[in-house]
């Protein structure tokens, strides 16, 4: 396993590796295509153009909906993760 996080940050991401063939043959498919995880974000057009900068993999637009802001984006293994900021409005 390794942690990954950015240098005086509050937050870090703990990543656990496949253990055999039958988990690694499951890795970017455990939500079956599906949005699975979420990343919320205090400012998600910043965050956003910081992603993209990074080679970040967007495969929606941005859309606003009552709950917030947000975008859907792929992982470095296929997942699905929502990225949500406040609405605009």
């Amino acid at each position: 396993m390794g942690r990954r996080a950015t240098p005086g940050a509050q937050t870090g991401l703990l990543l656990a590796q496949a253990d055999g063939e039958e988990q690694a043959g499951s890795v970017g498919a455990q939500f079956a295509g599906r949005v699975g995880l979420s990343l919320r974000v205090d400012d998600f057009d910043t965050a956003r153009q910081r992603m993209l900068d990074h080679g970040v993999e967007f495969v929606t637009e941005p859309r606003d909906e009552p709950y917030g802001r947000f975008a859907v984006f792929l992982d470095l293994e296929g997942n699905r993760w929502d990225v949500l900021g406040r609405t605009m409005c």
